[in-house]
């Protein structure tokens, strides 16, 4: 449960300077009840609420039952209508109720990765538009190639791959975003006992496993994979990974030069953080959202919403002496246009 208590679904009103004393840029954002174990969806509604792109293309669609309890993409559409616009209803329970019907259990510790995925691909797939289906996969979609190649007869088998998040594993050492993503391209060696069957030779022979990147979205998703299990029993790294608020192209560079997508070499800006904060079996899930593009940070815990900085987000880079604190789990960052 949220520390900061319960009551109605609360917005918090927060001001800033934009430049001159009569020149005030007001934001709001909508804070959510915690229902019950309910933080984990909390946090990435605060996420999505932030992705004004997924909204613009969910307000093109207008189906034709608009009442539909157990449509995920219409309640979706009718909560982050609601967390934008204060005048609407916060049908918050309908779109929980929703995703209780179909997809996770109730009362239980969810995993935020898992259910943003779930969330998305339940999306696409009951928008009943086949072009706005795509245009939200092309908003988060990640293409990759992998490429398995024979180490005897160096004939490489290529297969096209795509995710929504990009699945960065962490040492347990101090990391920085660039070097999980160096690591995440590294090109394997595969141990004896995994041979691959190969087309050319026709039979299975030792061989490496690499992957290529194809192109990034307009929103990338970046997975901090800070829960292993080790003989059957899960455990949280909770060590140190460094992120910047934002990053050129180019620190996907290393063993890319095949890449299209980065000879424009494009710049990315962090806009949404989800963090997770405690253990494997005792967890709780907020949110740090830069919300409309703005450069003023603001930290969702629940129903709670303060003004926050840039260095409370890097509060969340873990290490040691963060032990059972918060640590960043999902990051999002938007290409700037």
């Amino acid at each position: 449960m949220s520390s900061c208590g319960s009551g109605p679904v609360l917005q918090t009103h927060l001001s800033r300077n934009a430049g001159t004393n009569n020149d005030l840029n007001v934001s709001e954002v909508r804070g959510l009840l915690n229902y019950k174990l309910s933080c984990c969806v909390n946090a990435l509604l605060q996420s999505f609420s932030a992705t004004t792109e997924l909204l613009d293309i969910l307000n093109k669609w207008h189906p034709s039952n608009g009442t539909d309890k157990s449509n995920v993409p219409l309640q979706l559409k009718n909560i982050l209508e609601a967390m934008r616009n204060k005048s609407y209803p916060a049908p918050y329970k309908d779109f929980l109720n929703c995703l209780y019907r179909q997809a996770i259990q109730r009362w239980t510790e969810q995993d935020a990765d898992e259910i943003f995925h779930i969330i998305l691909s339940l999306t696409q797939k009951q928008i009943a538009d086949a072009v706005l289906a795509q245009e939200i996969s092309s908003l988060y979609e990640i293409k990759l190639e992998t490429q398995v190649g024979c180490l005897n007869c160096k004939f490489i088998q290529r297969m096209p791959n795509s995710l929504f998040s990009l699945p960065l594993a962490i040492c347990e050492r101090e990391n920085s975003l660039e070097n999980c993503i160096n690591s995440f391209f590294q090109l394997q060696k595969l141990a004896d006992s995994e041979k691959v069957y190969c087309e050319k030779c026709e039979k299975k022979q030792p061989s490496t496993y690499e992957l290529k990147l194809v192109s990034l979205p307009p929103i990338l998703c970046v997975h901090l994979k800070r829960f292993r299990n080790d003989d059957g029993f899960p455990r949280k790294l909770y060590n140190k990974v460094t992120f910047p608020e934002t990053f050129r192209t180019a620190i996907f560079a290393a063993g890319q030069s095949e890449a299209e997508c980065l000879s424009s070499d494009e710049h990315y800006s962090l806009y949404a953080v989800v963090v997770h904060k405690g253990t494997t079996v005792s967890g709780h899930y907020t949110a740090f959202i830069s919300p409309n593009q703005e450069k003023m940070w603001y930290y969702a815990d629940d129903n709670c919403v303060r003004p926050s900085t840039w260095t409370d987000v890097q509060g969340t880079y873990g290490g040691y002496r963060q032990r059972y604190g918060e640590t960043a789990y999902l990051l999002l960052y938007r290409k700037n246009s």
